[in-house]
This record gives C-alpha cells, sequence and structure tokens, in this order.
C-alpha cells in the first residue's frame, strides 16, 4: 500500500472514522469515472479540490459533490482572500497527493477545508484514498467531521 494511501487510512483511524479503502483496478482520476468504478451517482462522489490563496499561498481543500463546480467568489469569501488554482507540482509536494488522488483526510500539515452543504444530503459517499485507483465510502457527516470541514455553499 502506499504512503499516501496509509496516511488516509491513519487519518480516518484517528478520527474514529471506519473506512475500507479498494484499489479498484482503473483510474477514479475523474468523478465520472469514480462513480463508474464505485457503482453510484456522479453527486455521490466527493471532489477533493485544492486552491491557493493569492494573498499568502496558503492551501485550501475544497470538498463538493461530483456533479457540482466550485464557485469561485463563494470559495473566496469562505476563505477570506482571492483564491486561484494550485499548481499539481505544488499540491504534491505540500500534500503528499498527487491531482487524482487528492483525499479529504490524511494531511500532514492542517489545510483550512470547506464542505458544500449539499454533500451531506447523501446516505453514502465515495472519496479518493490517496491513489488515482483508491476510494473508501463514508457516511458524509462522518467523513465531513473527520476531515475538520467548515459546510459552506461552495457550489455554483
Amino acid at each position: 500500500m502506499s504512503g499516501s494511501i496509509e496516511r488516509v487510512k491513519q487519518a480516518a483511524a484517528n478520527a474514529g472514522l471506519d473506512i475500507e479503502i479498494r484499489r479498484m483496478g482503473a483510474s477514479t482520476r475523474t468523478a465520472e469515472e469514480a462513480a463508474q468504478q464505485c457503482g453510484c451517482t456522479v453527486d455521490q462522489i466527493v471532489k477533493s479540490l485544492i486552491f491557493e490563496g493569492k494573498n499568502d499561498g496558503t492551501l485550501f481543500l475544497f470538498l463538493l459533490s461530483g456533479a457540482s463546480r466550485l464557485d469561485l467568489g463563494k470559495a473566496s469569501k469562505a476563505a477570506g482572500q482571492e483564491l486561484k488554482r494550485a499548481d499539481p507540482r505544488d499540491v504534491r509536494e505540500r500534500t503528499g497527493f498527487a491531482i487524482g488522488g487528492v483525499a479529504p483526510i490524511g494531511y500532514d500539515n492542517t489545510l483550512p477545508v470547506f464542505a458544500d452543504g449539499k454533500l451531506a444530503e447523501f446516505e453514502l459517499v465515495w472519496a479518493a484514498a490517496g491513489a488515482h485507483d483508491a476510494v473508501f465510502s463514508s457516511e458524509p457527516k462522518a467523513l465531513i467531521s473527520a476531515a475538520g470541514a467548515n459546510v459552506a455553499d461552495l457550489a455554483e
């Protein structure tokens, strides 16, 4: 098991979140690919998006339903500063996760985390577990709590 996957597994255990990480054998990089592999709707996929603060370079994690698009204005308001897309290499260096495997939990450095309220509407959601083909399912409110996320209106 990769180091990134182990970090997700350990973070879940530390938060009291009982998960089973599954290696799907095929890519789950996009919400559509993940939904197909997990046998769920695209809405039940948790997108973990990293953006960078323009003022101070802080990385912010935003959790959204797979079919939703992040409203940058709403996200900037939640973050307290203008945001820009984070460089994928910088995301990898600063979080330990590569784009396509960015998880909602398992960070060495604490990031400010925000979750769109729509996620809580589902009985079960699926999230990336640290690799392009690794996922886990969770009750969404438990996942939001484990991630230390502030719930906000973030979707377009």
